[in-house]
């Protein structure tokens, strides 16, 4: 379709646009209504329960009339802005015509897998789709075990990988779960150099953590380890990016080891790190890669693709779904990858993630409680800290700058001591400078009310 490439565009000197304080009365009436049935919300929707109406392109309007600019992207999944047009013309045109069709083939899905195929990495051809996350990285470990005869895992302290049985045993479980992790799924401990568990210095460590990790492999794993499972970048832990010789470094352990690696890019797939997947940074090629959010800009679709070698585990494990790969789900995947290309929206989320993280690393210098920021492309965030050299985490802060920012008409996401970035890719440059102003104000504030 052709559609009008500016069609998102805003001026920023009109935005936020915010009428009444919110939460307004409107916002507050429906809350109240839902949450009377609706229980477990997430901690932005606690903190801050506004009630939207409508999103368009980079800004979002809720239902008292208030504009934000939405520096969320939803949570990391609406990478091309709000109602895309040909996201929005793609699954209308399905809708109408044919909704579920089990895992028979459409055209529409054939279009689909060739065009996902023509991005993955390697030779991981062999694809199978379903409607969240959670599904997809359970059923990868499923093919996992599948193709090894093995069935127990690795994952790392702050992961998150989904809340079923098994995906959340490959989480940091007391977050998400009243009992113990399942049985055969380890946890090691991470590469986060700001908080390094091993109270070492990179370079200097020379990478100790997979060291640590290889011999906590070797003692706990009973020699049945089917595979290592991380996030490129740990989103829900607060946005952490690993140094760079760190996957490369677990990915020649792996194959020492003769383990699979399963990397879990469901949070950072599809441009959203400014390269179209994050493991590309590093110039790694898992044997299992798990993709979602952002592949089909909010419509749920989720997938995950194996190498060719591995594709009759696939066979197996009855890996099909009832909504998986539906024609809707096919149709919203299609757009998205096709308006990713046709955007050049790896190079603009690389472009933009750079401006950003400029700003918040000046932002830093001008802030007592801010301990680091990071990101890659338009994945960032920041860490608040009540000191600088002890770095510890100033948990209280990090709620009141998420509720100062989105009272001004910043809509974003919080992590504990965490404040998280991840703005559509489309956004300009001046829009997200108007973001991080808001940002900074409310730093400010913030500091005031504890005497910083």
């Amino acid at each position: 379709m052709a559609y009008d490439k500016d069609w998102a565009k805003v001026d920023p000197s009109t935005l936020p646009d915010i009428k009444v304080p919110p939460p307004g009365p409107r916002s507050r009436e429906l809350h109240s209504r839902a949450e009377k049935f609706m229980k477990g919300y997430s901690s932005q929707v606690k903190l801050f329960p506004v009630a939207f109406e409508s999103g368009h392109g980079v800004t979002l309007t809720d239902v008292d009339g208030n504009r934000y600019i939405d520096f969320s992207s939803g949570i990391y999944v609406t990478n091309l802005g709000h109602c895309h047009p040909k996201v929005v013309e793609y699954i209308q045109k399905h809708t109408a015509t044919l909704m579920n069709c089990h895992d028979y083939t459409t055209e529409v899905k054939a279009l689909f897998l060739e065009k996902l195929a023509s991005h993955t990495p390697g030779n991981l051809n062999g694809i199978q789709m379903y409607c969240s996350g959670t599904e997809a990285v359970e059923a990868g470990m499923r093919a996992a075990r599948a193709h090894t005869n093995k069935h127990e895992f690795f994952s790392f302290y702050g992961d998150f990988h989904g809340k079923t049985m098994s995906a959340v045993s490959l989480t940091e479980v007391a977050n998400f779960t009243t009992g113990p992790r399942a049985p055969g799924h380890h946890m090691a401990p991470n590469g986060h150099c700001y908080r390094c568990h091993f109270n070492k210095v990179y370079p200097e460590c020379n990478l100790f953590c997979v060291d640590a990790l290889e011999k906590q492999i070797k003692m706990e794993g009973t020699d049945n380890i089917a595979a290592v499972v991380l996030e490129p970048i740990q989103g829900w832990n607060g946005s952490i990016v690993y140094p760079d010789g760190y996957i490369p470094k677990i990915r020649k352990m792996c194959d020492r080891l003769g383990i699979l690696l399963i990397v879990d890019e469901v949070l950072t797939c599809c441009a959203r790190t400014g390269k179209f997947w994050c493991v590309d940074h590093y110039d790694v090629e898992p044997d299992i890669i798990i993709m979602g959010k952002g592949m089909a800009n909010g419509f749920p679709c989720t997938a995950f693709a194996i190498k060719d070698d591995y594709t009759e585990v696939l066979e197996k494990i009855s890996a099909s779904t009832s909504y998986g790969g539906n024609p809707m789900a096919a149709a919203a995947g299609l757009a998205s990858l096709e308006v990713i290309e046709e955007e050049n929206l790896v190079e603009r989320s690389a472009k933009l993630g750079s401006f950003i993280l400029d700003k918040l690393l000046k932002m830093k210098d001008n802030h007592k409680i801010i301990g680091e920021v990071r990101g890659k492309g338009c994945l960032l965030g920041m860490e608040l800290v009540k000191d600088q050299e002890t770095r510890e985490p100033f948990i209280d802060a990090g709620n009141r700058v998420y509720q100062k920012a989105f009272s001004r008409g910043l809509a974003w996401i919080p992590a504990r001591q965490n404040l998280r970035m991840s703005p559509p890719l489309i956004m300009e440059e001046e829009l997200a400078a108007r973001a991080l102003e808001i940002i900074d104000d409310s730093i400010t504030e913030v500091e005031k009310e504890y005497g910083y």
